[in-house]
């Protein structure tokens, strides 16, 4: 089969290797139809994830079934499914507990109760290094799906790919922001980036009962995106004081909720890249720091932007005195992905308005290098193999 295959730091390869097969009566191959470029991929292209191997990546993807292992009786061949982008069996604690991300026997060699920066990291993921498991990802013609008796769920007919195709990450992991953001009704949401997901956070806040939602970035042409397809007020922080700001539009306290979408690749000065080299830091967690000032007292602050490293100076003195309540990690897509499903069916969300470009997969390369320089007003790159 032809994949996108990473080989090191800024090197993504168009190039054959070998067909997946089945490894255990619960898997599933599956032909990939679309597939798509996810900020978290380039936290293996850029270097920030260490991945000495060569590794297909890609954990947004979805497809026709080719071949069903022995166990699996919820799907057969020729059926067309989406698959979320943690890999969980469906058996253990955490998964009966809808933790599916930290399930205890996706990612053996690496699992563990420490999440340390190297060692016990939670459950396994779709192309996305040796630490969570060493799955190949879906940027190929063909994917093994472990677990698919838990993990697949059947596309309805009559929908396109570009409809369904982030429910596998980008939708369930702004919805989770917002979920952890406990709304009652009215509150004031405020998202930094509007990357892909930050447009979902965006979409998420409004479906679950915001009363103003603020999208914070600092390119324009993503911000005008957000306006149009999320109808949200927008702030550039190369143009303002983006705290005072949203405190002058809450009436001096701060939004009721505040979302990290960006991570650890957020804009870096100079000084902050010295300070992360003496650190021994992987990026900056300058787009956290803002949250927590940004956050009125009493608020939440939710991290769906991925962090790798401890940070120095993290700012516990503010988080006590404003009394906020902190939430971090990884989507929770097998709890909420068939609300979701239903929410695209019903119409009640548009999802593919975020699509700016779609590529063969023959130019993974450029996909890759639009999508990280975010040339060519570059939002969401989806990919046909």
């Amino acid at each position: 089969m032809k994949a996108a295959v990473f080989h090191k730091a800024g090197d993504i390869r168009y190039e054959t290797m070998d067909d997946p097969r089945i490894e255990h009566p619960r898997d599933v191959i599956l032909r990939i139809t679309s597939t798509a470029i996810c900020g978290s991929d380039l936290h293996i292209y850029d270097g920030f994830l260490p991945q000495l191997r060569n590794e297909v990546l890609g954990h947004e993807f979805m497809g026709i079934v080719e071949d069903v292992g022995a166990e699996v009786t919820n799907v057969k061949k020729g059926d067309r499914v989406v698959v979320p982008f943690t890999i969980a069996c469906g058996k253990c604690f955490f998964c009966n507990h809808h933790l599916e991300m930290h399930c205890e026997n996706s990612n053996p060699d690496v699992y563990g109760p420490d999440g340390g920066l190297m060692t016990e990291k939670g459950g396994g993921l779709f192309g996305y290094s040796d630490l969570y498991g060493g799955y190949n990802g879906g940027q190929a013609e063909y994917v093994r799906v472990p677990f698919a008796d838990y993990g697949l769920r059947h596309v309805p007919d009559g929908l396109k790919d570009e409809q369904v195709l982030f429910l596998t990450d980008i939708f369930p992991t702004g919805w989770s922001s917002i979920e952890w953001g406990e709304l009652t009704g009215g509150e004031t949401v405020a998202i930094f980036g509007s990357g892909p997901v930050g447009l979902m956070a965006q979409k998420s806040a409004w479906l679950q009962g915001a009363g103003r939602v603020i999208a914070i970035d600092p390119l324009n042409y993503r911000l005008e995106r957000a306006r149009r397809v999320n109808k949200v007020e927008t702030l550039n922080p190369h143009e303002v004081d983006v705290v005072e700001a949203i405190r002058s539009m809450t009436e001096g306290r701060g939004a009721d909720v505040c979302v990290d979408a960006v991570g650890m690749e957020a804009e870096r000065t100079v000084l902050d890249k010295a300070k992360a080299v003496f650190n021994l830091e992987k990026g900056t967690p300058a787009v956290l720091e803002q949250c927590f000032r940004a956050v009125r007292r009493g608020g939440i602050v939710t991290v769906v932007g991925v962090y790798g490293t401890p940070f120095d100076n993290y700012p516990l003195g503010r988080i006590f005195d404003k009394g906020l309540t902190v939430r971090y990690g990884q989507s929770q897509v097998h709890k909420n992905i068939d609300h979701l499903l239903n929410l695209v069916v019903e119409g009640k969300v548009v999802l593919d308005d975020i699509v700016s470009h779609v590529l063969p997969l023959t130019e993974i390369s450029r996909g890759y290098d639009i999508f990280k320089k975010k040339e060519d007003d570059c939002t969401k790159v989806i990919l046909k193999p």
